[in-house]
């Protein structure tokens, strides 16, 4: 029983700096979270670049920013010469921490039995111990909005920072119900009258359950109305207090949800995904809806789209006047979401306008940016250090920092690539047995 209660003392008091994800190094705070990082290039994104800067930051909040700061007295100092600072990339859209290992169901949470489970959280299911999220960190993905998928309303996202010992210690503070709304594409064993029947009924479906979620939100606050977990769930985004991230790609589908949401009236929605987005851009900015588009790194919709069209479309979306982020769309890969940035940007959208794509933008659209997506006094530390370019795959993540914790440059990519770099196979010797 003393043991017990000395882990539990342990864990309540040092659950950061202790136990996250202690399998890939030691995780520190310099300093008791007190400390500098200087002599660097820093790309605040918001406010230009800072040459031979310096960060002060205390306790996981930056303190101070800029080019003739003075570092305080006890402060723990950083001295990156040469690197360059950005603020960590946010992931967008992906299944980290819900799925591990497609061949084993045990380690895959990412979806619910049911075509209707808004209620579901995607949070409480999040494992911070998956592997797949050291792999992404050291690229300078700091952040990410993991989402459940199945069904019509499969459940809620949550922004996640890559560093904690349980879910609500990840928890980057915004949430956002998830709708997959109903599209026109067919699969090999369906005609196209057939995909577009179903379409007709899941959309149906779709408004009936959004019209009792609405009466539901209506006379919830009446003595005699019970619990009901689903339309609670729905009636908070309805009534705006909760952002609404719906699925949609084909540029049919797109006029059709553009249409659905501006009869219900409602105003917290962000388009996810938007494969098409190219073909209506300039209905969506005039409707004024957030975009979170991506994977970047895929081929085009039709057979008869240009081989580019899918690197093309973020930049096409934002020239139109769209506030546009990038997800990788991936789990073990999310790692590539700089690399999803890097064609966009080559492909008419621009390095900067990439790079805020990948951080303030993300970070706004899902509404934490007053805390994370840029190098600016008062916002948290996440951040990383490059010897160059994020979006050159020659360029190297030097450290990576979150809420003001200096994570481990490693994964168990890393730990594999090392084990066997420098395998020598003739070190093996086999006893040799006389006929």
């Amino acid at each position: 029983m003393k043991k017990l209660l000395v882990y539990i003392v342990l864990i309540t008091c040092f659950p950061l700096a202790v136990f996250g994800q202690q399998s890939t190094g030691e995780i520190r705070q310099e300093s008791g979270g007190k400390f500098a990082i200087t002599n660097a290039k820093i790309y605040t994104v918001t406010n230009g670049i800072i040459e031979n800067g310096t960060i002060v930051i205390n306790r996981g909040i930056i303190e101070a920013v800029g080019s003739d700061i003075e570092i305080p007295s006890g402060y723990g100092v950083y001295d990156y010469r040469g690197g360059e600072v950005y603020p960590g990339m946010i992931d967008s859209g992906t299944q980290l921490g819900l799925k591990e290992i497609g061949s084993i169901a045990e380690s895959q949470d990412f979806e619910e039995y049911g075509d209707i489970t808004p209620q579901m959280e995607a949070l409480s299911a999040v494992n911070p111990n998956s592997e797949s999220i050291p792999v992404t960190r050291v690229s300078g993905v700091t952040t990410t909005l993991t989402m459940p998928d199945g069904g019509l309303l499969p459940g809620t996202a949550a922004t996640i920072n890559l560093f904690g010992y349980t879910p609500d210690q990840m928890y980057a503070g915004s949430k956002g119900l998830v709708v997959n709304f109903p599209n026109s594409r067919r699969s090999w064993r369906q005609t196209q009258e057939q995909a577009d029947r179903a379409r007709e009924k899941a959309l149906e479906d779709l408004n009936a359950v959004f019209d009792k979620a609405e009466l539901y939100a209506e006379i919830e606050d009446a003595e005699d109305t019970r619990y009901y977990p689903e339309m609670e769930a729905l009636a908070t985004a309805i009534r705006g207090d909760l952002l609404m991230y719906i699925e949609v790609n084909a540029a049919k589908d797109i006029l059709s949800a553009l249409e659905w949401v501006e009869n219900r009236g409602y105003d917290n929605v962000v388009f996810t995904g938007v494969l098409e987005g190219w073909r209506v851009a300039e209905k969506i900015a005039e409707a004024g809806i957030p975009v979170i588009t991506g994977p970047v790194l895929s081929t085009p919709t039709r057979g008869s789209d240009a081989y580019d069209a899918a690197y093309k479309n973020p930049g096409v979306m934002q020239q139109a006047g769209i506030k546009v982020a990038i997800r990788s769309g991936d789990t073990e890969n999310a790692r590539n979401l700089p690399y999803n940035a890097a064609f966009a940007a080559t492909y008419g959208m621009g390095r900067d306008e990439a790079l805020k794509a990948v951080t303030i933008n993300a970070a706004e659209i899902m509404g934490v940016g007053d805390s994370i997506g840029s190098i600016e006094v008062g916002k948290k530390a996440n951040l990383f250090v490059a010897d160059g370019d994020p979006f050159e795959t020659k360029t190297q993540i030097l450290s990576v920092f979150i809420d003001g914790y200096q994570v481990p440059m490693t994964s168990r990519q890393i730990e594999l690539y090392e084990k066997f770099l420098n395998r020598n196979p003739g070190l093996i010797k086999y006893p040799v047995t006389e006929n």
